[in-house]
Order: C-alpha cells, then structure tokens, then sequence
C-alpha cells in the first residue's frame, strides 16, 4: 500500500449535494429548494411547535391551575433513612450537613423528617421540618427534634 491509495473508511465521508452551480448540474436555478416562500430564502427558520398556521397545539389546550411562586419545597427524608444512617455511622446528632456529606439532601435543600419506619436510637435531630409522627417518634425514642431556621 502506498500513500496515493489511502482512501477513507467506507461510509465515514458523507457527500454532500453542491447547489447552486449552474443549470447543468442539475441543482442549479433554484438550488433544490422549490419555488418561492420562506422555505425557499436564506436565514428562515421554523418556529418551535408551529403548524403551518393552524392554532398550535400549545394554545388549543386549556390551560388551569396555580404555581405559588413563594411556595417553600422540602425534600423529605424518612426514619428508616435516618436509622441506617446512625447505625451504619454511630451518629448521635442528625443535621442538615450530615445528611449532605452522606449525599441524601442538596446544599440548598430544605429538609423535612417524615414518619416512614421505626426509630430505635436515641438521636438528635436538627432540620428545618418534621411531620407529626415523625416529631413523636424521636421523641418517643428519647431523642429530641429541634426546628433550624
């Protein structure tokens, strides 16, 4: 083999039509692109969601409902959560920063304790919310349940 048969991989160049050279070669006049309207002039672009004219799809359906822009999200993070990781790490204290090293909850997130599973270590828990069942049963455990703002 020598450096004049190198030739590309089959299939790996793609050839490309050249429009717009001249009548003879058959893409010339209008550069395959049909005649007149906005599909056949340079810089058109389509617009996202439109249907030829007809009312789009987006503004035929009814919209409803409310999005509270004040509204507060907590991430919520259950007691068989909260058990495993002070049995599998000995914690005696459960706050925010430890359920972000061990990747439960992100840096902004508000964290909410719920009541899913049994809590069985006395612990100290300091987050910003907790659920009724979930307060009563640190506490019943022992352990305390402190609100940080």
């Amino acid at each position: 083999m020598n450096l004049n048969e190198l030739r590309p991989a089959e299939g790996s160049v793609k050839t490309s039509k050249r429009v717009g050279r001249g009548e003879g070669s058959g893409k010339g006049g209008t550069s395959a692109r049909g005649h007149k309207g906005a599909k056949s002039r340079s810089g058109y672009k389509r617009k996202i969601g439109f249907e030829g004219g007809q009312m789009p799809l987006q503004r035929r359906v009814p919209k409803f409902g409310f999005k509270n822009v004040n509204r507060v999200e907590f991430k919520g993070v259950n007691l068989d959560t909260i058990q495993k990781l002070a049995t599998d790490y000995g914690l005696t204290t459960i706050t925010h920063a430890e359920l972000y090293n061990h990747g439960l909850v992100s840096k902004g997130d508000m964290v909410k304790i719920l009541g899913r599973g049994e809590l069985t270590s006395k612990l100290t828990v300091e987050v910003h919310g907790f659920s009724v069942s979930a307060k009563s049963a640190i506490e019943n455990a022992g352990g305390e349940a402190k609100i940080v703002a």
